[in-house]
């Protein structure tokens, strides 16, 4: 192993850590870091013959790990070399290196604040950014400031280290190269979707014929990796060759198979996730073809659900699956993407923890007693609202208390290293004396689902699968579907783990407990059926279905253990049947009695009634024969308000007193006047509207409102005389006709008045105190505008000619004089005139 480049600054590194407290190792793939680096420091002397605790991101990597280094030793695993996973461990009374999972290391440092006994914390990979490894780093943080002698290293393939050397406070950072040989990189056309897995087997074809060595597969997840495989074995392989799967639910002699050498003269063909980008060793790999595409989980702080989503790799990550074609000699790297589609890729993947369900992350930090998360150190601190959301559901489960503390149940939960809600669920299925199923129930929550094919998918029942559990293929398959005999193994091995920390046996017990059990751990997915078969209510708020032929899609009442994403409603997939009473006892101390008035669309009207709630779910409801008269008020008003202000019945008289307010305002004449624009109308609709619907329940009876007046009455005694001062109804014209201003066609007033009547008129007239001319419409005898001005004494001068030139001989009977500045001005014909002696 002398030939590795990590060799090199292993003396640098081990310096470091004498001096300092903590560093940084930068190393890329094939470097030697994660097997040769615990060994080199295991004789350091500041070590003092204490222990190395080692965080491995996936447990698969953590067993190769520790297997490569016991193998370093001439050992067996176990002796010196060691390590813990939450399904296995194997740990001797002289181990001293011991690699870690995450959830493992959280646990330690839990249950041992101090770390007793432990020199070193290595973590590894750390450029994975994992929810559980920011939070290692910053719970171990605090324990170096209590402990000088408690040493911590940071090693990543990719990450900047300078950041993290930043966050370690000014920790030294060793940078070290990679061992790699040259890997030609062949950019192959991206295909659609729905042709991906396709394309893929296209690409193993031509690889297979075209390169030499083992191959490694990158997909996003299992589904692809099953199909590929199936499509391979379908189209042939060479004799020589052999397909095999790897990703983190397969079980430990498949995943040990693929990791191993090929046999002599065959060929292998490793279909594999993202576990395989980094720490773990596939020999003899020469040619890699990357898909391009990763799964993650996202948490969506709006439903309180996460979604598996496909995305992009990052830049980052595609360098790391092309590393793996050159780490024993020269290799091919074969991309389903563009050369130009390369540049648009992100740096780097996002850490989890801005995206992550944040539950076990907050169950944590109260456990340790961190009530604001901003005092730990974080490279990208957790994002407060999914923080806050998940601090709700711990209140919900009993986890912690209203101040955000733990609570004794809180505890008990933590140690358990489940997520929150099912740790809520086994505990308090123990104490009932359900513990053994409720073992079951969260294995198969956990683990893959153990039917595949289609006849799962018409079939949510968590019992059915629990029979299936306990029973196999004589439990009952649904038609259409298989039993996935791997997922049913760990779905077993998880449950029995789970029976043993609970210190339980195993049970036959009816699978009947499985709804009151099930519903403990997810209250806030508790459905309710809505208007149709296969369509529920979550207490949670958010809308759930089935698919209509579903044998559970007529039940009124499920306890839904898992769901699938969608924008409008969530898929459930595994739920089980329960009753209204089941509900009720289980959460007596959080159902609310409150009455509910409401407008009814489809009514149309207002309805009241006293509802039993827990959350959104109604458990039973009765109406209200005398409705308090101020809340039907309200709730009409908020019917009005959501439909929208423009459809009140709104007459002449309302829209223009409305407009003459809005003038006053613009132009600020000293006084306080109200905004009575549709926004503002809408916002304060209880405040002008609800008083004058006393005894109205319908949207049809407000055309009997008369909204002029409502709005005037918002006006006290000096508002309205002034608001008629500067803002008139009318004008008197030199006709001695009273005319009506629109103060709705504009920004100005307008006055629409025949011409004839503005004879004599030297000015324009104005309002507010003469600070506003009005626009003058002249109108034709006809009533059509023949001019339009602000500038009447302009009009007279310029423009009253050619209107006279064209309109006298159109209108001979109305009066058209020279001089329209002395004539007489009038409404009538000449006629009309000469029969007064005008």
């Amino acid at each position: 192993m002398t030939d590795l480049p990590i060799e090199a600054v292993l003396p640098e590194l081990e310096a470091a850590l004498a001096d300092h407290s903590a560093a940084v190792l930068e190393a890329p793939p094939g470097a030697g870091k994660t097997t040769r680096v615990p060994l080199a420091l295991l004789e350091a002397p500041w070590l003092a013959g204490r222990r190395i605790v080692m965080l491995e991101p996936r447990r698969l990597a953590a067993r190769a790990a520790a297997q490569r280094m016991a193998d370093m030793l001439g050992e067996a695993v176990g002796e010196t070399v060691g390590y813990r996973t939450r399904l296995d461990s194997v740990v001797g009374r002289t181990t001293r290196i011991e690699v870690v999972t995450e959830g493992i290391l959280t646990r330690r440092l839990q249950s041992d604040p101090g770390l007793e006994g432990v020199g070193l914390v290595i973590f590894d990979e750390f450029h994975e950014r994992s929810l559980q490894a920011d939070l290692g780093l910053a719970l171990t943080l605090e324990v170096t400031s209590l402990r000088d002698d408690l040493k911590l290293l940071v090693m990543s393939a990719t990450l900047d280290g300078s950041a993290v050397a930043a966050l370690l406070g000014g920790a030294p950072v060793i940078r070290t190269q990679g061992r790699s040989f040259p890997v030609e990189t062949r950019h192959l056309r991206r295909p659609p979707r729905d042709r991906f897995v396709p394309a893929m087997a296209e690409a193993v074809r031509r690889a297979l014929a075209d390169t030499d060595g083992d191959m490694l597969v990158f997909l996003p997840g299992e589904g692809e990796i099953r199909r590929l495989a199936a499509l391979i074995a379908e189209a042939g392989l060479p004799e020589s060759a052999d397909v095999m799967p790897l990703y983190g639910a397969l079980d430990r002699a498949a995943q040990d198979a693929a990791i191993r050498p090929s046999a002599g003269g065959r060929r292998k063909v490793v279909l594999a996730t993202s576990i395989a980008e980094t720490s773990l060793t596939i020999d003899g790999v020469r040619v890699v073809i990357d898909g391009g595409l990763s799964r993650r989980a996202r948490f969506d702080p709006v439903s309180a659900m996460s979604r598996l989503e496909t995305v992009p790799v990052s830049r980052a990550a595609a360098e790391q699956r092309r590393g793996r074609a050159g780490r024993t000699a020269p290799g091919v790297c074969y991309r389903l993407w563009s050369l130009a589609e390369e540049r648009g890729l992100v740096a780097y993947d996002r850490p989890e923890i801005l995206d992550a369900d944040l539950a076990p992350l907050a169950l944590e930090l109260a456990q340790w007693g961190v009530r604001d998360a901003s005092t730990l150190a974080w490279l990208d601190p957790p994002p407060e609202a999914a923080l806050a959301q998940a601090r709700d559901l711990l209140r919900l489960l009993g986890a912690v208390d209203s101040d955000g503390g733990i609570t004794a149940h809180g505890r008990a939960m933590a140690r358990l290293g489940a997520h929150p809600r099912l740790a809520h669920m086994l505990l308090a299925a123990q104490e009932h004396g359900e513990a053994a199923i409720a073992c079951e129930i969260a294995a198969l929550i956990e683990e893959r689902d153990i039917l595949v094919g289609s006849g799962c998918a018409c079939d949510a029942d968590l019992r059915t699968r629990i029979e299936i559990l306990r029973h196999g293929a004589r439990g009952g398959l649904p038609a259409g579907a298989r039993l996935d005999e791997g997922a049913r193994r760990r779905a077993l091995l998880a449950a029995r783990a789970w029976r043993r920390r609970l210190g339980v046996e195993a049970s036959a017990d009816p699978a009947g407990a499985a709804g009151r059990i099930s519903m403990l751990a997810y209250p806030d997915r508790i459905a309710q059926q809505r208007g149709g078969i296969g369509r529920f209510r979550l207490a949670g708020g958010r809308g759930a279905s089935l698919p209509p032929e579903d044998p559970l899609a007529g039940e009124a009442l499920l306890a839904v253990a898992t769901v699938g994403g969608g924008e409008a409603d969530a898929r459930i997939r595994l739920a089980v049947p329960i009753v209204r009473q089941e509900i009720e006892s289980a959460f007596a101390d959080r159902i609310i009695e409150a009455d509910e008035i409401a407008y009814d669309a489809r009514a149309d009207r207002v309805t009241a009634h006293r509802l039993r709630r827990f959350m959104a779910i109604v458990l039973d409801e009765r109406p209200i024969e005398r409705p308090d008269q101020d809340a039907v008020a309200r709730a009409l008003s908020a019917a009005v308000a959501a439909r929208g202000i423009g459809r009140l019945p709104w007459s002449e008289e309302a829209r223009q007193l409305r407009a003459r307010v809005a003038l006053l305002r613009r132009i600020s004449d000293g006084m306080d006047w109200p905004d009575l624009s549709d926004e503002a109308l809408a916002a304060t609709i209880g405040d002008w509207l609800a008083p004058h619907l006393v005894g109205v329940t319908r949207l049809a009876d407000l055309s009997r409102l008369d909204l002029a007046t409502i709005l005037a009455s918002g006006l006290d005694w000096e508002a309205r005389r002034r608001l008629d001062d500067l803002a008139p109804t009318h004008l008197e014209v030199p006709s001695g006709s009273r005319l009506r201003l629109d103060y709705c066609a504009g920004e100005i007033p307008v006055l629409a008045v025949k011409l004839q009547e503005m004879f004599g008129a030297t000015e324009t007239p104005r309002i507010a105190g003469g600070r506003v001319p009005v626009l003058v419409h002249l109108l034709s005898p006809a009533g059509r505008p023949v001019q339009i001005t602000s500038d009447l004494a302009t009009f007279w001068r310029d423009g009253y000619r050619q209107v006279k030139a064209e309109m006298k001989g159109r209108y001979p009977k109305h009066p058209w004089p020279d001089d329209p500045l002395t004539a007489a001005p009038t409404a009538r014909t000449k006629r009309v005139l000469a029969s007064r002696g005008g």
